[in-house]
């Protein structure tokens, strides 16, 4: 028997942080939805935790039998990485697409594909964060028309700034407020509209907020004694409480027997993976493999530390980091500081260069490489002649072996593969907090058994780097030396765990959910649902069509 299912989700809201809030009184409709039905917390991949979770969601399955592990790619038979977006659904399709049966509206559904086999409405990239796919939908016409009746939301591809750049930060909150404002008056008409079997929408606002405002909100990141005075309220939970009453406002008019589940499939914390991952360990790899050479944000372990950067003098915290770059002339290394970025090739015709030099993002941008801004792409044309380097990340740290007989120029070989990999992972567990004296790395995971594993849905990095939870902006290492200070990046940063509640007939209220993981979601909304449920699917439902069908007779 079919049942309707309203599906909310909202992008990287953190378990832990709505709890505090819910019990701190706020986050209303959150609490009273949890307190009428069933509520329970969700883990998810403890690596990849940035690039996977909608994925996993939408396909029901893990990345090791999608085989998509990140919207970038590294091209296996050479030293090419580009950018893929969104999985392509081709053997696994989105959990909806349900042809012709059942009468579905997906608004705002990040990291997805328009799919023919949905019968209904699609809007793909209206808001969301990072979408990684174009803004279309399906009717064809409808984005525009959207666009037209209700506005465009204003945050679209606009929520990438620095915490520095109090004027980003205040547009930023304007502009998650009218979003948020424009999304209540489209779900609410859609849901007027008709009925649908499973209507579906994803509040994209909170990861924005995430991001951006972490460090205005929570006391325990570095950067929060230094937020400006501006900020008498805290801009995140604002913006969490605007998206709390949206959702209010949106189920407002919801029959009793309407099935509605509102859910976050990862969480977030303070950001202790960017800065570690796109410069701490690209620099380290290089120092690791050209012993006694430095190429950024020089320093010598045991010495003291300089004050943290809390008011940076360029644009972007690329630009940050590209003028941090070593130079042994003295002359040299101060006009790099005092000059801007796109004049440092200037600077290179009057000096020189090193015979092995890193590419400058202005090179990579008149490339037209996308990935510019990543301190790890600079390292690319070292590649070749590196035993491991870093490839490119949105979370953990990923580092590929330069193999023999795998990469065109591999200096690996099958022999020293394991003994490297090991090597490689004492290296790390001895980099520190300079500041604290913590490690900073809490794992190191393998991802092959043996170097020979070439199955092409195995991720291309061959070890994975996952930091601890203590956010640093200078690390020390007793080989290598220090690396930074160098400026915070995004201040929130992604966590493996999220949240399902669910109310509707049969729910009993209060109730607990048993423990899930992310990919049990789609099969949770399509029992729901009253749809069947792929055998392929690794997840499981979190509710039984039994249970609520025999508590509704």
């Amino acid at each position: 028997m079919k049942k309707t299912v309203i599906a909310i989700g909202l992008d990287a809201a953190d378990p832990e942080l709505l709890e505090t809030w819910m019990a701190q009184g706020y986050l209303k409709n959150l609490k009273r939805l949890r307190k009428e039905g069933s509520y329970g917390r969700l883990t998810n991949l403890e690596y990849y935790k940035a690039e996977t979770p909608w994925t996993t969601f939408l396909t029901g399955c893990l990345p090791q039998k999608t085989g998509y592990w990140a919207p970038f790619k590294f091209y296996e038979g050479s030293y090419n990485v580009a950018e893929t977006q969104a999985y392509d659904f081709a053997e696994y399709p989105p959990f909806y697409a349900l042809g012709d049966d059942y009468r579905i509206a997906v608004f705002d559904m990040p990291q997805s594909k328009l799919s023919d086999q949905v019968d209904g409405l699609q809007v793909l990239a209206w808001g969301a964060h990072s979408p990684q796919t174009p803004s279309h939908s399906l009717p064809a016409p409808l984005y525009d028309s959207l666009n037209v009746r209700y506005g465009k939301h204003p945050a679209l591809h606009r929520d990438h700034g620095d915490w520095w750049d109090q004027a980003y930060l205040s547009r930023l909150k304007t502009n998650l407020a009218k979003g948020i404002e424009r999304r209540i008056q489209i779900c609410r008409d859609w849901l007027k509209q008709e009925h649908w079997d499973l209507f579906l929408t994803v509040f994209g606002e909170t990861h924005s907020a995430g991001h951006d405002f972490w460090y205005l909100s929570q006391p325990d990141h570095p950067l929060y004694p230094y937020k400006s005075t501006r900020w008498t309220a805290d801009p995140m939970l604002e913006t969490f409480e605007a998206v709390d009453n949206a959702i209010g406002e949106i189920l407002n008019d919801v029959a009793e027997d309407v099935y509605v589940a509102v859910f976050s499939v990862h969480g977030s914390g303070n950001n202790t993976t960017d800065v570690s991952s796109m410069l701490f360990l690209p620099e380290f790899l290089y120092r690791f493999n050209f012993p006694g050479k430095v190429m950024f944000a020089a320093g010598k372990s045991g010495t003291r530390i300089s004050s943290m950067a809390t008011s940076p003098k360029r644009k972007t915290w690329t630009g940050e980091i590209w003028q941090r770059k070593h130079d042994r002339n003295p002359i040299k290394r101060f006009f790099r500081q005092q000059l801007p970025s796109k004049l440092h090739q200037y600077l290179d015709q009057i000096f020189g260069t090193p015979p092995e030099d890193v590419l400058s993002p202005e090179q990579l941008r008149e490339q037209g490489h996308s990935l510019f801004w990543q301190p790890t792409m600079w390292y690319s044309p070292l590649w070749p002649k590196m035993k491991a380097f870093a490839l490119p990340s949105f979370s953990e740290g990923y580092i590929r072996i330069n193999l023999q007989g795998r990469e065109p120029q591999g200096i690996v070989t099958l022999e020293e593969y394991d003994t490297l990999c090991e090597v490689l992972m004492q290296q790390l567990y001895k980099i520190t907090n300079a500041r604290t004296g913590a490690p900073i790395v809490k794992k190191v995971v393998r991802t092959r058994q043996s170097p020979d594993e070439r199955n092409p849905k195995l991720p291309e990095a061959d070890l994975v780097v996952i930091w601890a939870e203590e956010p640093t902006d200078v690390i020390d290492h007793p080989e290598f030396g220090r690396i930074g200070p160098v400026p915070y990046r995004r201040t929130g940063s992604h966590r493996g765990r999220g949240f399902l509640t669910v109310r509707g007939p049969g729910i009993d209220a209060g109730s607990t959910l048993p423990d899930g993981h992310g990919v049990d979601l789609a099969p949770t909304i399509l029992e729901l649902m009253g749809a069947p449920i792929p055998e392929y699917f690794d997840g499981k439902p979190l509710v039984l069509r039994k249970q609520v069908s025999e508590a509704t007779v």
